[in-house]
């Protein structure tokens, strides 16, 4: 039996070794094809076809057809794999001029795998000279369910986006109903320009705009063309558009902003995707018409808040059930919800009025942020559901485009608490320890030119860390400066989370810088930046979190943003000793309570309030006056469960950081 077997494999190799040079075998022949299938080179694959197969269907019908719907489908991962014939099924192959390949079909697409088995049937064609194997194709190579026809469809389920909610459950960004209004054009009356000309004034869109949206090509008679959507709250707007000829509105559902410009910059908005966008996102996850998050926490969890959308591809043939190739599907966005207190953050906003400015507030017991606010700000509902007027806002000289909760400002005395427990650290802040300092200017030598440094007030006898914190010397903190050297002090703000990476926080913030290029070469960089001036930039949150570490036993806590977080972390840990933040809080206690203190209008809260102030001249070399920013830090005295660092611009003509203290103190009252 061994001798028969051996005898016809050495028959099959002189057979096929006879074979012309050109001519492949079958086996050969499919190889290659499945090879150019699985690297989707499609031209070379037609080239492979049969007579009967390129006739009926031409180029456009098989390579335009695969890239299409390869494209469409968001094909990747493609396995071709088949049955190799056995020696003695290659020779009756060879001999028929016909060759079957059982094949199978793996894939991924945006709907999921899709796999499926066919056979492939390859044919012998040409002269005798000239001859070589064809494949016989039919659409079946792409699904076998097309195979006598239908016709390849997507069926889409959009997600729910996630709502955002504060602390307390209440929407920051919620799903809710408005109104979308559209045109019946056949409906607008006797003069329907006239009709589209009061449209517009009531709406704020444009003729051109609504002119567009009746033209486009779906529009049929007596069709509702929707034009735009407006929020249940605009009755006013609803009511005129009521009065109009031709308007209609129906019940749709909409993201609305229940807090508007109060949560604007830490909430965001959401809008239609651009074509610049659509082209850096992942095949399937968005379309041309899908809404996405811009700014704040609408961009930030975007892909939390998204979800997925549902995806079922089909084959439609008429008369048929559908058949279902793949199917993904829907999953609802998440909701994100964050240890902001809405009410709270409406409070501190409505008491900027006109002012610019920004505050954060947090519970620094266990680092949760209560409170992001930028004044002033825009309606996000107004970006959604209006006309805003962009050119106006960028122009305002108030920019309330700008985020002023994630920037960083120049803190001023606010950071004189920070210098003394450097100073207390490193030995050169001594309490008791009283330094001689006379007049209200100093300076220390040749070297600095015309240039002083003033302070408020004077002092009575020598000036000691605890009279200089209550009565907010400069000057006293610039000699402590100079005195403990460049090298001490940047190292201390650097552990107080100066520099390096930044605050490590959910939302991004810009970091905290001690100057420029983060050292200190000149001495009076170095005095200025002992009381919290020169090119010392910091944001309200990290100033905020800074104070923790004198009510957390000299801990710097972690700021957190979500409910999700663990609460209490530690992000810089023993900056002081028990002692000495037994110290600060008695001084911070002083700043409010003495008469000489500079927060002293404060102590009228109704609540004991403790707390630091700091005016931050932005004055540029040589002028002798400029802009101010008022600073106020402060926290209940005894409960301890609330820290508001808040800053307000230009408050120069009005009192510098007492005009920011009288804010603060009524937002206390409002709450307590």
């Amino acid at each position: 039996m061994k001798k028969i077997m051996t005898g016809l494999s050495i028959l099959l190799f002189l057979f096929l070794a006879a074979c012309s040079d050109d001519e492949a075998t079958p086996q050969e022949r499919f190889d290659t094809y499945v090879k150019q299938w699985n690297n989707q080179e499609f031209s070379k694959m037609y080239d492979t076809l049969t007579k009967k197969s390129t006739d009926a269907y031409p180029t456009e019908e098989f390579v335009d057809r695969y890239k299409k719907i390869y494209s469409d489908l968001g094909v990747s991962d493609l396995k071709v794999t088949y049955e190799k014939l056995d020696e003695e099924s290659l020779k009756s192959a060879m001999d028929e001029g016909k060759a079957t390949f059982p094949f199978s079909v793996e894939m991924q697409t945006i709907a999921g795998p899709i796999s499926f088995d066919y056979q492939a049937t390859l044919i012998q064609e040409g002269e005798e000279d000239n001859k070589n194997w064809y494949v016989q194709w039919d659409p079946g190579f792409i699904f076998p369910a097309i195979k006598d026809g239908g016709e390849i469809r997507f069926q889409t389920e959009s997600p729910k986006r996630g709502e955002i909610f504060d602390r307390n459950q209440q929407a920051l960004a919620k799903n809710d109903i408005v109104y979308e209004i559209g045109i019946v054009p056949e409906r607008l009356g006797d003069d329907p320009e006239q009709m589209k000309k009061k449209i517009s004034e009531i709406t704020g869109i444009s003729v051109e705009n609504i002119d567009e949206k009746l033209s486009a090509n779906w529009v049929e008679p007596n069709l509702f063309v929707p034009i735009t959507k407006i929020p249940t709250t605009k009755e006013k707007v609803i009511s005129q558009l009521s009065e109009v000829s031709g308007i209609t509105k129906r019940e749709v559902t909409g993201r609305i902003y229940p807090y508007g410009k109060a949560t604007a910059h830490l909430v965001g908005y959401i809008g239609k995707i651009t074509a610049e966008q659509l082209e850096k996102q992942e095949p399937g996850m968005y379309s041309a018409n899908d809404m996405i998050g811009y700014r704040g926490l609408e961009q930030l969890y975007e892909k939390q808040l998204k979800g997925q959308k549902g995806i079922k591809i089909v084959v439609s043939k008429e008369g048929n059930e559908d058949v279902v190739l793949a199917e993904k599907p829907v999953k609802n966005g998440e909701d994100v919800v964050t240890t902001i207190d809405a009410e709270l953050q409406k409070k501190i906003f409505e008491s900027y009025g006109k002012d610019a400015g920004t505050t954060a507030a947090i519970n620094p017991k266990t680092g949760e942020t209560l409170a992001l606010v930028s004044s002033p700000a825009f309606d996000p509902n107004e970006i959604l559901y209006g006309s805003p007027d962009w050119d106006a806002m960028e122009n305002d000289p108030q920019q309330p485009t700008i985020n002023r909760f994630s920037a960083t400002f120049v803190p001023g005395s606010v950071i004189k608490p920070v210098t003394t427990s450097i100073g207390l650290q490193n030995g050169s802040i001594v309490p008791g320890e009283g330094v001689e300092i006379n007049g209200l200017t100093w300076s220390n030598g040749e070297g600095w030119g015309n240039y002083k440094v003033r302070r408020v007030s004077e002092s009575d006898g020598p000036v000691d860390i605890m009279d200089a914190l209550i009565r907010s010397d400069n000057i006293y903190f610039a000699m402590k400066g100079i005195e403990m050297g460049s090298e001490a002090l940047v190292s201390g703000l650097q552990q107080f989370g100066f520099g390096g990476d930044g605050m490590p926080f959910e939302y991004p913030i810009e970091k905290s810088t001690i100057s420029n290029d983060g050292t200190i070469n000149d001495e009076v960089l170095l005095a200025d930046t002992s009381y919290g001036q020169g090119q010392m930039q910091m944001s309200a949150l990290h100033l905020a979190m800074t104070f923790t570490t004198f009510l957390n036993d000299g801990n710097m806590l972690k700021p957190t943003l979500l409910t999700t977080e663990e609460t209490g972390q530690i992000w810089k840990e023993g900056l002081i000793t028990n002692d000495q933040v037994t110290f600060i809080q008695d001084a911070l206690r002083k700043v409010v309570t003495s008469p000489k203190g500079t927060a002293h209008s404060a102590d009228g809260a109704g609540v004991p309030l403790s707390g630091k102030t700091g005016t931050a001249e932005l004055k540029k070399a040589g002028e002798e006056s400029g802009q101010e920013n008022g600073w106020f830090v402060a926290y209940p005295t005894e409960e301890q469960d609330i820290l508001i660092a808040m800053m307000i611009e230009h408050t120069e003509d009005r009192g510098g950081s007492h005009y920011t203290v009288e804010k603060a103190t009524d937002i206390f009252k409002a709450i307590r």
